[in-house]
């Protein structure tokens, strides 16, 4: 039976997620290459690993055992990592950092390019996810460190304040939402929307509209806030955006914004790491200065 480091954040990813597709893309692998990883792990063992449904996988009592020992394996070697990584100073080194979408579009980048400019020997890693996946990688040691909504499970995770996002209407100055000061994400059932293409942001917004059973049926999807903004400035739908963007966009586009009043539009962004995480030097001077900046922010 023989399983590298791979196999093992893979089947953590799969079994946490409870999903193959999105365990995978967890662990950075295709879909056809961590099905193929999970078959050659069940057949090294003679076993059955995951318990394969319509909803999803579940450990069988075989991976449950195998579940304990990577969480203790990845843990071991994330932390000699760490400690190994005390001695590389003046080396090359990447910091890996996971963001959900209006830290890695609105705040990151102002705050990283004074550090990275400081730092010539570092580079980032930047990759955007939810905040429950940003929780979960960091756990697992896909990451450093997180920027996530502490409105998420953090069990395991140190946190520290990054900033406030608040989320946003925007619509064209002749729309009826420009008299509006507040209004809930249920009130807009009728509305066209501009909406982002694939992006945590909108996967987080299209889970909230489906909870209280509303669809959204973008007319476009963009990339960029600027883009949703010049959109709906237009006239051709409404978006929803973080407030910074609004206001940083307003200045030169004929937009309105109102605030959105449900409870999860206000979001007070964290800095995580793994709370038994010894980071190396890089990765500890990012955070620290990440969370000064948070300090002055939030």
């Amino acid at each position: 039976m023989r399983f590298d480091l791979t196999d093992l954040r893979l089947f953590l990813a799969v079994a946490e997620a409870g999903s193959i597709t999105h365990g995978a893309a967890e662990a950075g692998l295709s879909l056809p290459a961590a099905s193929e990883r999970l078959r050659a792990m069940e057949a090294s063992g003679g076993v059955t690993l995951l318990a394969r449904g319509r909803r999803g996988v579940a450990p069988t009592e075989a991976g449950e055992a195998l579940l304990h020992h990577a969480r203790l394996i990845l843990g071991q070697t994330a932390r000699l990592r760490g400690e190994i990584g005390q001695f590389a100073t003046g080396r090359r080194g990447t910091v890996r950092l996971l963001a959900n979408t209006a830290a890695a579009c609105e705040f990151l980048p102002a705050r990283l390019a004074p550090w990275l400019a400081a730092h010539p020997q570092a580079d980032v890693e930047l990759k955007e996810r939810q905040s429950a996946d940003i929780a979960r990688g960091v756990a697992l040691g896909f990451a450093e460190i997180g920027v996530l909504s502490d409105a998420v499970e953090t069990a395991g995770l140190t946190l520290r304040p990054f900033a406030t996002d608040r989320l946003v209407v925007v619509a064209a100055r002749g729309h009826a939402l420009a008299a509006v000061r507040q209004v809930r994400l249920a009130d807009l059932g009728g509305e066209p929307f501009v909406a982002l293409a694939e992006s945590a942001l909108q996967d987080h917004l299209d889970a909230q509209a489906a909870r209280i059973g509303l669809r959204i049926r973008p007319r476009i999807r963009l990339r960029g806030f600027d883009d949703i903004c010049r959109m709906a400035g237009a006239g051709v739908g409404i978006g929803i955006v973080p407030e910074t963007a609004a206001h940083r966009c307003r200045r030169s586009m004929r937009i309105s914004l109102t605030r959105l009043s449900d409870d999860w539009a206000v979001r007070r962004l964290s800095l995580c790491i793994r709370s038994d995480a010894r980071l190396p030097p890089l990765a500890q001077s990012l955070l620290d200065h990440l969370g000064s900046a948070g300090k002055a922010r939030v």
